[in-house]
């Protein structure tokens, strides 16, 4: 009986964990983000990075969307979205050292620091 009952609490568990993710991947991973029409770019000051933003057309249903991707200039241009945000169609970007950016009145510290509206 015991038996049963540790496989039906494991199997309900692995069940429930399969479902979180599948839901945070299909609706809240940003690297699953649409691309967008490019809107401007700029460079970090010691060329380390460059940040594309991109607007993001929602549709009938949503809003205009910027979603900023940063490129590892140094790592054969690897990229990582690292800004999502609803409710604009323009991207003010100012890098204000090194390894902070501004986006739209946005700080964030990269490569490691996102923001996504959706987590607000």
């Amino acid at each position: 009986m015991k038996k049963i009952l540790k496989l039906v609490i494991f199997v309900s568990l692995l069940f429930i964990s399969l479902g979180s993710y599948g839901v945070y991947w299909a609706f809240f991973d940003m690297n699953r983000l649409p691309t967008g029409e490019f809107l401007s770019k700029k460079t970090s000051p010691d060329g380390k990075y460059t940040l594309n933003a991109y607007v993001v057309n929602g549709g009938a249903t949503t809003s205009y969307a910027v979603r900023g991707e940063l490129v590892f200039n140094e790592k054969n241009n690897k990229t990582k979205n690292i800004y999502w945000n609803d409710r604009e169609e323009i991207a003010n970007i100012t890098w204000t050292d090194n390894d902070t950016v501004m986006i739209n009145g946005q700080a964030l510290d990269v490569p490691h620091q996102k923001f996504d509206f959706r987590h607000q």
